[in-house]
């Protein structure tokens, strides 16, 4: 198994930031559509047309997925990448138009920089025609993740700087690779050492504090811990699945959210994952979702290692201790 860029699954990846304004969005798109699954694990989320990536539901194939800041302002994003979709006829054949089948989710990010500053339809028609034009994807303070934050259970002043980051590998002919805006209200850890790499600071930044620690200590029932979070990811791979199988399939990646993050999964946090089918590879379903929550787990710590301080939050890179 050897490492490979997430460039290589077959999905085109655009995105835009607005750097100032701390907030961005990441779009995901394949002319011919792709497979899609979904599993919500948190309980906070923001999200558009997500109901058709149910088994039930008629849908069978989606042509992006969007991932934003903005929280609930940012669904708006997905207009953008519809408007552009249908202007080069990629979308559901309806007879008189195409309609594009866009889902979307957002984490939260207005506490970062300006809190008017939200992703919308321009920014997300830009996106998407980065993506078909000049693909643009790169870890860090890019897209979904130029707002994003780990370790806020004490609030804004004690939290750090995280991003967005990907990793992908290829066995045999099959691939696959993940891409995650990390958001966390919990702290983040290497799996392989148990070691905090980022999250709650002391009041002082000399030092790490523990998010369950502090929850510990506090006991008592706090609705408000600090408004938003969220971690997002997708989930890409050649091997062909139906919607049922990576709904499964984006369920067994949450275990990379659990390997990186503690706490997890929280109330306050919208921990979604899609998963993406966009090839004929035929492969094991537990084989893909293993591997799915490994790479998903790397792409945490790429998210985390690749990000820069910024508007007055450390980042990993500059920690001296």
């Amino acid at each position: 198994m050897r490492e490979i860029p997430i460039t290589e699954l077959g999905v085109k990846i655009g995105q835009v930031e607005d750097t100032a304004g701390a907030t961005g969005c990441t779009v995901f798109i394949r002319e011919q559509g792709m497979c899609a699954g979904l599993d919500v694990r948190g309980g906070g989320p923001a999200s558009r047309e997500t109901e058709l990536l149910k088994p039930l539901a008629n849908a069978q194939m989606i042509h992006a997925v969007v991932l934003a800041g903005g929280s609930a302002f940012g669904l708006g994003t997905a207009n953008g990448v519809m408007a552009y979709l249908e202007e080069h006829g990629i979308g559901l054949d309806v007879g008189v138009t195409k309609v594009p089948l866009v889902v979307q989710s957002d984490l939260f990010d207005l506490t970062v920089g300006d809190a008017s500053a939200r992703p919308d339809s321009a920014m997300g028609y830009e996106a998407a025609m980065r993506a078909l034009e000049a693909p643009n994807y790169r870890d860090g303070n890019y897209g979904a993740g130029c707002g994003a934050t780990v370790g806020k259970c004490a609030g804004m002043a004690c939290c750090m700087k995280s991003g967005i980051g990907s990793y992908a590998v290829e066995l045999g002919a099959l691939k696959i690779g993940a891409v995650v805006a990390v958001n966390a209200f919990g702290d983040i850890f290497d799996p392989r050492t148990g070691r905090k790499v980022a999250g709650l600071l002391t009041e002082d930044k000399t030092g790490f504090r523990s998010t369950t620690e502090l929850m510990t200590e506090r006991m008592a029932p706090n609705d408000n811990k600090f408004v938003g979070n969220t971690t997002l990811g997708v989930v890409m791979t050649n091997a062909a699945f139906h919607k049922a199988q990576l709904c499964k399939i984006a369920g067994m990646a949450h275990d990379g959210y659990a390997r990186s993050i503690r706490p997890v999964h929280t109330s306050v946090d919208g921990d979604s994952i899609y998963a993406l089918s966009v090839g004929d590879v035929q492969a094991d379903q537990d084989l893909v979702g293993t591997l799915a929550a490994g790479v998903m787990s790397e792409a945490i710590l790429r998210a985390v290692y690749s990000a820069e301080s910024a508007y007055g939050f450390p980042a990993a890179r500059d920690l001296n201790f």
